[in-house]
């Protein structure tokens, strides 16, 4: 959600960012929207105030016995009335449009975001390992089938298409990762382990701009609640109507859950394997800060993230995302893309992003300084650390051996005692 006033203060700041994310006009149709509204509360207060000067005069020719000016001012009156009613509807339609056209703006980029439209001008900001000289790579689908341990028929008959069945030691291997990417969050970075509903009302999903707009990427339960696509949705909503001391900031927030997303714009794209799924597993990071503290929380989650793929010893490289590939939210994106040797190209595992005040707004989320009257709307941040099912697949692809056997890396050996390598041909 955008602050009306901050449009109306600047809106060649907010113009030249929805341009650029095709909604060119915006700021001044919400600026028109705005006058609207405004004029319908000053149209209703006046009213209001003649109608209680009006009532104030009734009681006056009454207690002078002026019965015809008591009945032409009652009238009059009931015709204020009538009037503050209409006024009342303008200003509820305005209200509504404006809230309406706001909730489906982008938010707009730092200063620092690089202008572009698409992927293809994001820029690389650093790379870190080698990837894996493997000769002849198979894909995850061909190491997990040949071996018995990833049946996506079964998945077909049961589910449809997007969905997998994880068998023997590689369920357990994903069980792992998952693990071991909560203690590190938890016990290295300072993350504090949360176990959330995996249904959420509306008022969150709108908080955290999942709504409107993405109705179509949710599922939806039959009384009305959703699917969450991210843990980001309920962890960010554990602050929804709340006022945090600053002093208790920053808040961050770690969950290991199920996803669930529809993939409504996805036709065609990832349909082979696991890259692209109706239902995954994934660690998140939350973090909820003071405002002059979110950039450098930014990059903090960022390094968080890449230490996963460090201790997992997986090539990979860290994206600044240009202002046309950008999440909706988003005023700042960095995506961490992981080596895969089958398409010999790196694949987005993480991305993680600075809201600013964009979500704090819409579910009203603030802080307060001790012994200060005024609050301010938190930052709110939000990435994964990281995609378990998408680490798999890595993991499966980078530490493959000419056999299919894929071994396991050092960093997950306390997680599976006993076992160094899982898969050859079943």
């Amino acid at each position: 959600m955008h602050d009306i006033r901050a449009i109306r203060e600047n809106p060649e700041l907010y113009e030249k960012a929805w341009a650029a994310k095709g909604s060119s006009g915006k700021a001044a149709e919400a600026i028109a929207l705005d006058a609207k509204l405004r004029a319908a509360q000053t149209a209703g207060q006046a009213a209001q105030a003649e109608r209680n000067e009006a009532s104030k005069k009734i009681g006056q020719a009454k207690a002078r016995k002026d019965e015809d000016e008591a009945q032409r001012l009652m009238a009059q009156v009931e015709a204020l009335k009538a009037g503050q009613a209409q006024h009342a509807e303008a200003e509820r339609e305005a209200a509504e449009a404006l809230k309406a056209l706001l909730s489906s703006l982008p938010n707009i980029p730092f200063p620092d975001v690089p202008a572009g439209a698409d992927e293809h001008h994001n820029v690389e900001v650093r790379r870190w390992g080698e990837p894996f000289a493997i000769s002849n790579p198979k894909d995850h689908v061909d190491l997990g089938e040949s071996a018995g341990l990833l049946d996506f028929e079964a998945a077909v008959r049961m589910s449809g298409a997007r969905f997998t069945v994880l068998k023997g030691q590689l369920a357990r291997l994903e069980r792992a990762i998952g693990q071991f990417m909560l203690d590190l969050q938890t016990q290295e970075h300072g993350y504090l382990e949360v176990a959330p509903p995996l249904l959420v009302n509306d008022a969150a999903a709108y908080g955290t701009d999942k709504l409107p707009k993405f109705a179509e990427d949710l599922f939806q339960t039959t009384d009305g609640r959703w699917l969450i696509p991210t843990a980001e949705v309920p962890l960010t909503s554990l602050v929804m109507d709340q006022i945090v001391a600053e002093e208790e900031l920053p808040l961050r927030f770690t969950a290991l859950t199920p996803c669930f997303r529809s993939e409504a714009g996805a036709s065609g794209r990832d349909t082979r394997g696991m890259i692209r799924q109706h239902q995954f597993n994934k660690v998140e990071l939350v973090s909820i800060v003071a405002p002059e503290k979110s950039e450098e929380e930014h990059e903090r989650m960022v390094g968080c993230a890449e230490a996963v793929l460090k201790r997992l010893e997986l090539p990979f490289r860290t994206m600044l995302l240009c202002t046309g590939d950008m999440g909706f939210g988003a005023r700042k994106t960095y995506d961490l893309e992981v080596w895969l040797p089958s398409q010999g190209k790196y694949r987005e595992i993480s991305s993680c992003s600075n809201c600013g005040d964009f979500q704090a707004r819409r579910m009203d989320a603030r802080t307060k300084k001790a012994g200060e009257k005024g609050t301010r709307f938190v930052h709110t941040l939000n990435g994964s650390g990281l995609a378990v099912g998408r680490t798999l697949v890595a993991i499966m692809e980078n530490y493959q051996d000419e056999g299919g056997r894929i071994a396991i890396p050092q960093a997950l050996h306390p997680y599976l005692p006993g076992i160094t390598h899982i898969g050859g041909k079943a």
